[in-house]
């Protein structure tokens, strides 16, 4: 079931998403960046700045009252940024991406909004060539990936992130 995330939330998706992206658990799934950067991908603080914002959504699937995927949606008009799209490393690959994906996809459109953006970083081509399966495309526009207190880049290569988009 997929319900618009609570404050009292906050505690299980720091969880969620940190055992997705970095460190040991993450490396069940085929989203890891544990290859790429080492510490925290978000905390306690970060997220509760993120649900002060009227402007972000955040959405989850829970499964047996835990939550098992998760996404951030922010309005930036005329599009609708899209971040963090989460899912348990143990049950990636079951079509839950997708359905956030869609649901992210019925919230823009619910707003009114054109398209949805994300960042990715460049050299995670098999998270780039998942979005293009769903109608994403390189815009071409290129970011540093930002420096951070929470992690580190171990990656040899220089990190960058770059823009996809999906008209609606």
């Amino acid at each position: 079931m997929i319900t618009k995330a609570l404050l009292e939330d906050i505690p299980a998706l720091v969880a969620l998403i940190n055992s997705a992206y970095r460190g040991e658990t993450s490396k069940k799934g085929w989203t890891t960046e544990a290859h790429l950067l080492e510490g925290k991908r978000t905390d306690e603080q970060e997220m509760t700045q993120i649900f002060l914002n009227p402007k972000n959504t955040i959405l989850k699937f829970t499964e047996n009252n835990a939550i098992i995927g998760s996404v951030l949606l922010v309005e930036k008009e005329p599009q609708l940024y899209l971040g963090m799209l989460t899912v348990s490393p143990e049950l990636q690959n079951g079509g839950i991406g997708k359905k956030l994906l869609a649901e992210a996809e019925n919230h823009a459109k619910s707003l009114g909004l054109s398209s949805i953006i994300m960042t990715v970083i460049s050299v995670r081509e098999e998270i780039v060539a998942w979005y293009e399966r769903h109608g994403y495309r390189d815009t071409g526009e290129r970011e540093a990936f930002p420096e951070s207190d929470i992690h580190t880049t171990v990656s040899e290569i220089p990190l960058e992130f770059i823009y996809l988009e999906k008209r609606l």
